[in-house]
């Protein structure tokens, strides 16, 4: 492609101590998933490697947590409109290492700058408070930072998450330490650039490679947080790691996560709506809060059944860097293989495919492709309706009545979103404080709002972000006892 080298990281080392670094132990490449074309080649970290990071940040961590809050912030909205003005090639960035559409990455960057913001402004509520006492007695609380954080990020949403998830332990005082998936590391080295002027060295760091160095960060003693966005298993895997210490965890995990059509509700809008949550023209589906289960009541489910068929139909499949691509690939070898395995598991289980599959005609031979796929006459026990696929596959199901579709809703360990498509308000907010899961819509889907708690219940995670909450989870409650002699 021309321009390659104008547009990547003009370094792929591992970042930290504010400048980049080699490691023994080695390289790996990083390629365009959608056309199968070497991207880069980058640095991996040795566990040694880490320990040696990790401690340079603890140095580090204890200045930045000594200055005014205040110049905490000026930091992170100078970081802010760096990325800003930096935008085009960013987003331009992870188009080719994710095989996102540009668009949808785009859109991630406004995002990140809204969530960065909401965070700069929300410095000042990281307050104490004070206790009832005697008149020579004055009890009260203060906060201070953690130390040292660790963020582990995957690979659907690559810079904004190196963005969002960055900023919340920076302004708490933490310094923090990112490892990007290793399919996907290179906007979060290009932010690095832009960070290397900004932060006091040692505060800001990005380290690449793969369960190796995720394990190390886990483990390490000086690590006093870390937190995950990915997979259960991988989260499972995390929370081992930490347990080897006394640490707090942040893990949004995976979801299988039910959309539920009810019989007042208008059928072009449940459609719209259906096609909105399963994030396609984003990320190809590869988002832990799809609505991948549209569980339909049985009076509306032939329409919606046809209208989300010919929805996905139509959307095209394009290369990911061009502006007019509606839908682009897969990210990963390995998740498109499991999203093959599913598309030939749902047809096994007897499940009728309505739309999708493999392209007859990708839009690169080499690309890891496949269009937006609907099953139908799915029912609760099949595995395409138990298990997370991550991919652009949507499975519908049919219900009768509320107890029915709650069973449904709730009959699996993910608990991450939900969605409710009705009229009727008493039966939104009973279905609401029902459905097992963290972020619930109703009448919507997909939308997340800077500042509203994002988790899941059960299997799906521990803590909340995007809100105040997560801000003060990077922090630590000091009680002072004061005797006035």
């Amino acid at each position: 492609m021309k321009g390659l080298d104008s547009l990547l990281p003009t370094e792929t080392g591992l970042f930290y101590d504010g400048g980049f670094h080699q490691d023994p132990a080695g390289t790996f490449d990083s390629f365009n998933p959608a056309t199968g074309e070497f991207l880069a080649t980058v640095t991996k970290a040795s566990a040694g490697t880490v320990d040696h990071v990790v401690k340079r940040a603890a140095d580090a961590q204890v200045g930045w947590a000594a200055m005014d809050v205040r110049e905490r912030v000026a930091c992170v909205r100078q970081f802010a409109s760096a990325i800003e003005a930096d935008a085009e090639r960013l987003a331009r960035i992870d188009a080719l290492d994710s095989g996102n559409p540009y668009r949808g990455m785009a859109f991630d960057i406004r995002i990140s700058l809204a969530v960065m913001d909401l965070f700069a402004n929300l410095a000042t509520e990281m307050k104490g408070e004070t206790y009832p006492g005697g008149p020579s007695r004055l009890n009260l609380s203060i906060r201070e930072p953690l130390g040292v954080v660790a963020r582990i990020i995957p690979f659907n949403h690559p810079l904004m998450f190196a963005c969002i998830k960055s900023v919340a332990p920076l302004i708490a005082g933490n310094a923090v330490i990112m490892k990007p998936s290793e399919f996907t590391p290179l906007s979060a080295l290009r932010i690095a650039e832009l960070a290397s002027h900004i932060f006091p060295p040692g505060v800001f760091n990005v380290i690449n490679g793969d369960r190796v160095a995720g394990s190390a960060l886990s483990r390490h003693p000086m690590v006093r947080n870390v937190s995950l966005v990915g997979s259960v298993p991988t989260g499972r895997a995390v929370l081992a790691d930490a347990a080897t210490q006394v640490k707090s965890v942040l893990l949004e995990l995976g979801g299988k996560n039910p959309l539920i059509v009810c019989e007042d509700t208008d059928v072009e809008y449940a459609v719209a709506q259906a096609v909105k949550g399963m994030n396609l023209t984003w990320t190809a589906g590869q988002s832990c809060g799809s609505t991948s289960r549209l569980l339909v009541h049985a009076s509306h489910y032939q329409a919606v059944l046809e209208g989300v068929t010919e929805a996905f139909a139509k959307l095209t499949l394009g290369m990911p860097f061009e502006a007019s691509t509606e839908m682009g690939c897969l990210t990963t070898p390995p998740q498109y293989a499991k999203v093959k395995q599913y598309l030939e598991i749902g047809r096994a289980e007897g499940a009728q495919m309505t739309t999708g599959g493999l392209p007859d005609a990708p839009p690169h031979a080499e690309g890891l492709f496949i269009r937006p796929t609907v099953f139908a006459g799915v029912t609760p026990e099949m595995r395409i309706a138990k298990e997370e696929i991550f991919g652009p596959v949507l499975s519908v199901m049919s219900w009768t009545d509320d107890a029915e579709v709650m069973a449904i809703a709730n009959g699996l360990e993910y608990g991450l979103t939900a969605g409710i498509l009705t009229n009727d308000i008493n039966r939104a907010l009973k279905m609401a404080r029902q459905v097992q899961a963290g972020y619930v819509w109703v009448n919507n889907a997909s939308d997340h709002y800077p500042g509203v708690p994002f988790g899941g219940y059960k299997d799906s995670g521990l803590g909340r972000e995007e809100c105040l909450e997560e801000l003060l989870s990077y922090t630590q409650v000091k009680a002072i006892n004061i005797t006035i002699r």
